[in-house]
């Protein structure tokens, strides 16, 4: 009998210092993951590329609460890469130039619904974002807009457009092909083609759809959708476009500094 209990306590023995073991194990796993530090975390950021579309011919730095994000300034009609940046609740901001008080801010995220009023939701960890600084709808004050920005690549020969309505005091405009495809139609102000102002879908108004097209060199149109009267492009920046297959591309309108002529700009996203 006390062989028997002598070897039951050596295997309850080995039974808790393999539990110990165990539990040893399972505590170091644990602390490394609730470490901060540990390398193999990857750090969460928003890709946002910041654009100046104001009709001023001054250079903007751009900002997420105090800290600023680019590091050289976008001239008019410019943009930054894809920069990493606050995202979630997040009030972006842009200085004129060298001064270093705000001209314009907002605060984006602080809305569960997208009105124009409330804003849009905020910057989404690792997805691409363009913020725009631009002129309000009555050209009297600067303002800022968030889109999100759908990177995935078009199909082979072909490429993806969106459009931007940003040139204050125009009325809602139709863009497309000229002689071919209206794109995207009654895009008032502020506002990116095809988009609205409430759901949760990929076109609501903060989003801004791309749609697809044929690669090759293509005229684009602007024209105002109660008479169908062409807007003028002063820059001529919408005829003979040479779209590359693969490539995604934002086009929007804006005023000339000091004038009330339109013109239009090309950004490439990829």
């Amino acid at each position: 009998m006390m062989k028997n209990r002598g070897r039951a306590s050596w295997s309850q023995g080995k039974l808790l210092i393999a539990g110990g073991l165990l539990l040893l194990t399972a505590s170091c796993k644990k602390t490394d993951y609730l470490n901060i530090n540990a390398a193999d975390r990857p750090a969460l950021a928003a890709h946002i590329s910041f654009v100046n579309a104001r009709p001023v011919n001054v250079g903007i730095q751009f900002w997420t609460y105090t800290t600023q994000v680019t590091k050289t300034a976008v001239p008019i009609n410019g943009k930054s890469d894809y920069l990493d940046a606050q995202f979630g609740d997040v009030q972006i901001n842009f200085t004129e130039g060298t001064n270093t008080s705000y001209k314009a801010s907002r605060e984006f995220g602080n809305s569960a619904t997208f009105t124009s009023s409330g804003g849009p939701n905020g910057p989404i960890a690792n997805y691409y974002h363009t913020v725009f600084a631009v002129k309000n709808t009555k050209a009297t004050a600067d303002s800022l807009i968030l889109f999100y920005d759908d990177l995935t690549a078009p199909a082979a020969g072909k490429a993806k457009i969106r459009f931007v309505h940003l040139a204050p005091g125009n009325p809602n405009v139709d863009f497309g092909i000229s002689g071919q495809t209206t794109l995207f139609t009654n895009t008032a102000y502020g506002r990116a083609g095809g988009s609205i102002l409430s759901g949760t879908g990929f076109n609501t108004w903060s989003i801004g759809p791309f749609v697809t097209v044929d690669a090759g060199t293509v005229n684009f149109q602007v024209t105002q959708n109660s008479n169908h009267a062409p807007v003028s492009i002063s820059n001529n920046q919408l005829s003979s476009v040479s779209l590359q297959a693969g490539k995604i591309y934002t086009i929007y309108i804006n005023d000339i500094p000091g004038s009330t002529n339109v013109g239009a700009t090309i950004l490439t996203h990829n």
